[in-house]
């Protein structure tokens, strides 16, 4: 197993533009696996449950280089805790989420970089955004003031094939993009959060600046 994830990790960045950005999912992953990736290269880690972070986290202090970025569905009451021991926020769901953290935020006095989560193709089982909704919340969300607002995060739902993936990324590409045009004081949009380890060549295709790579890097999970 020794050297397995080095070269999950090599392959991937061979296939990759420099700019994109490799986050390594790491749950259910070992902190030694963690430290395997890190040797190898990787300094951003991802993880969608929070008592599962924190062990991960305190395990591996001595790396202080990580950047934990947290993608996944954000209860409001752990919020906090989440701010208080992640730099990135990829699910920013809803505005009533986006008004909370931003209130924690200043309270916190930290300003986490975050990304909100969109549904470019109808799915009822992920959270986010549809595209005419979050149109009609950027007025309230530009005013959050203490978030670093980004860009966009996407997953796509289960079952698409090869040319819709790509549609739906493309989509939230060109959704980023008329945000982006806008004239918002907050609202950055330089950020395109998609592509797992079945469709991050699509994604990337489709202009992602962060990938979020669990399975090809660590192997299955159970």
């Amino acid at each position: 197993m020794t050297g397995l994830i080095a070269q999950r990790i090599d392959r991937i960045r061979e296939q990759i533009p420099e700019h994109v950005r490799l986050i390594a999912v790491t749950k259910q992953v070992s902190p030694e696996a963690i430290r395997e990736a890190y040797e190898a290269g990787v300094r951003d880690f991802a993880e969608n449950r929070l008592q599962e972070a924190l062990f991960k986290q305190q395990q591996l202090q001595d790396l202080p280089d990580i950047c934990w970025h947290f993608i996944g569905h954000l209860q409001a009451n752990k919020a906090k805790k989440v701010l208080e021991s992640f730099q990135w926020i990829h699910s920013v769901d809803s505005l009533k989420l986006a008004r909370r953290l931003d209130r924690l935020a200043e309270e916190l006095s930290c300003r986490p970089q975050v990304c909100l989560q969109v549904k470019v193709v109808p799915d009822p089982n992920k959270y986010g955004w549809r595209i005419p909704a979050l149109l009609a919340d950027l007025p309230e969300l530009d005013k959050c003031h203490n978030l670093g607002i980004r860009g966009l995060m996407t997953i796509l739902p289960l079952g698409l094939s090869a040319s819709q993936a790509l549609d739906a990324f493309n989509a939230t590409r060109e959704l980023a993009d008329k945000i982006g045009q806008q004239n918002w004081s907050n609202l950055q949009m330089d950020q395109l959060s998609m592509g797992m380890s079945a469709d991050y060549l699509l994604a990337v295709k489709a202009g992602a600046t962060m990938i979020r790579l669990g399975t090809i890097i660590f192997g299955a999970r159970s």
